[in-house]
């Protein structure tokens, strides 16, 4: 049985993280995407990534393919900078949970935050949480 869903990664690149960590969670999505079911359209993934500002955008309808959604992940650059997870989380609501950036409004959402847990405005990202539920 087929189970459509849009998964958005929002994806940490703060100093915390470093470049290191940050190849490393390159490859894990990498991965992970490979075993989403892609290709025939049923999954599409969008990544956001943040540090003090939202870096790279990956909309939804932006890529059809694992292969090309793969690229797209290996080729994320590193920037470091602060952790503003509260603006990346308000950044996804706001724009990419958009029809305009390819939101199915049919199909369930799983927004997935990859960080090291050190927000720098910890009451803020518990807000944004609380809207995107």
């Amino acid at each position: 049985m087929d189970c459509p869903v849009d998964i958005i990664f929002v994806v940490d690149e703060s100093g915390s993280i470093g470049a290191r960590n940050f190849g490393m969670m390159r490859l894990f999505l990498s991965h992970l995407v490979s075993r989403l079911d892609v290709d025939t359209g049923i999954t599409r993934v969008g990544i956001v990534t943040f540090s003090s500002n939202v870096g790279t955008v990956i909309n939804l309808r932006d890529h059809s393919s694992v292969s090309s959604l793969q690229s797209a992940i290996l080729s994320l650059v590193y920037s470091g900078g602060g952790t503003n997870t509260a603006r990346a989380l308000a950044y996804v609501r706001t724009t990419m949970l958009t029809s305009a950036a390819g939101d199915r409004s049919n199909v369930s959402n799983i927004v997935a935050v990859v960080t090291d847990g050190h927000s720098n405005n910890f009451q803020a990202t518990v807000v944004s949480v609380n809207l995107l539920v």
